[in-house]
């Protein structure tokens, strides 16, 4: 079985020769030469964080089938600081040769889409997913096909490449909701993390009936056991994912940050920060299941101490896996611009997923992650035998 402390493949430093910012690039294996994962950006990135995001990128591609292999780039530096965009494309400046050749990347934590894109446009290079677009029958064609799929507007005014990551995430708590036999309007949820991930999530299981009594941003957390109103506080987000609470409700509870882990609600989703839960605070939780949205939300021994207690994780590389996933589905042309295909498949793959996994923790307790990992691994060992291997052909 795929273990959570396996060795990368290649770890990289840079230091920022301006700032003096450190960054780091990992690349925990190739598949047909080529890896994907995006560049996130925080004060206190470290290299164990980027090694844990590669690792959970490389299963993620395998567990759903996907011909490549994973990878992380990260940089210890605060986004909102006004040097950031330069820290940004000197680190890709720097990767170049990677980049050129072996590494897809696009967002993360700190680094929104339309950031990166214009370091690769700077850069010379069109679009993030460079590496592989140029290895296409036909880039100039295939270029068109991915822009139009990133840039196709969904309801709610957002676009499809910016919230089906959150789609993803929703549909694995409608799974949970299926394989459990919830009711989704008496379902509660809470969701730590208010931005792209966390927000599009929030949306689309407000979309489907669940009540989101509880939402978190840097600034605090908003309480509403009877729910919140999601999409009019999407609307009071900044460009940080900050709501602005001089416009919110009377009736929405001003709550600790941390306070949403200990919300009592049927969902837990971190959504926010990596090691969200750890051994000091998983105590509190008081839900039923915690949703990995975030990348490594969960520490082992804060996973550990949740499942004695009964508390399942769906883990990261299952439940936000939608929008790697769908990247390369749109790249490989299994999808196109059309909304309804994409949330169809991700839709049908996520809820199968998240079934195969609870089926086994309710027969036998065995942990979801340990489940995903042996479909990891299974997936993975045909993707490197020479007789089975699937080929990177993008049309």
């Amino acid at each position: 079985m795929a273990a959570r402390n396996a060795e990368p493949l290649m770890r990289l430093v840079w230091t920022d020769p301006v700032t003096g910012a450190t960054g780091y690039l990992v690349v925990h294996s190739l598949v047909s030469g080529i890896a994907t994962g995006g560049t996130r950006m925080r004060a206190g990135c470290t290299m164990t964080e980027v090694e844990d995001l590669a690792r959970g990128m490389a299963n993620k591609t395998a567990t759903f089938g996907l011909p490549v292999g994973g990878a992380k780039g990260g940089i210890d530096f605060d986004p909102k600081d006004e040097r950031a965009f330069g820290v940004l494309e000197r680190f890709c400046s720097f990767l170049r040769p990677w980049i050129d050749n072996h590494w897809v990347t696009a967002e993360d934590l700190g680094v929104p889409q339309h950031l990166i894109d214009e370091v690769f446009a700077k850069l010379g290079l069109e679009q993030s997913y460079h590496a592989a677009i140029r290895r296409s029958a036909d880039p100039a064609h295939t270029l068109r096909r991915v822009q139009a799929g990133l840039s196709t507007p969904v309801p709610g005014g957002l676009l499809l490449g910016d919230v089906i990551g959150g789609y993803g995430v929703a549909q694995a708590c409608l799974g949970v909701a299926d394989a459990w036999e919830w009711s989704a309007e008496k379902t509660t949820v809470a969701v730590q993390g208010i931005g792209t991930m966390g927000g599009g999530a929030a949306w689309y299981l407000h979309e489907a009936g669940m009540k989101v009594v509880a939402v978190a941003d840097a600034a605090g957390t908003l309480y509403r056991p009877e729910g919140l109103d999601i999409p009019a506080l999407l609307e009071l987000r900044d460009s940080y994912g900050e709501i602005d609470r001089s416009r919110l409700p009377a009736d929405v509870r001003l709550l600790p940050r941390d306070e949403i882990v200990a919300t009592e609600a049927d969902i837990l989703v971190p959504a926010a920060i990596s090691y969200a839960l750890r051994a000091g605070n998983q105590g509190v939780v008081k839900a039923k299941v915690v949703i990995e949205a975030a990348n490594a939300a969960t520490t082992p021994d804060a996973e550990a101490g949740l499942a004695a207690r009964g508390i399942p994780v769906i883990p990261d590389f299952v439940a936000n896996a939608g929008a790697a996933a769908w990247a390369w589905w749109l790249l490989l042309g299994e999808v196109g611009a059309d909304p309804a295909d994409s949330f169809l498949r991700l839709r049908t793959e996520m809820r199968a997923k998240v079934a195969l996994l609870l089926s086994s923790w309710n027969l036998d307790r065995i942990a979801p992650r340990t489940t995903g990992l042996r479909l990891a691994e299974t997936t993975r060992s045909d993707a490197t035998a020479p007789e089975t291997a699937p080929a990177l052909v993008i049309p």
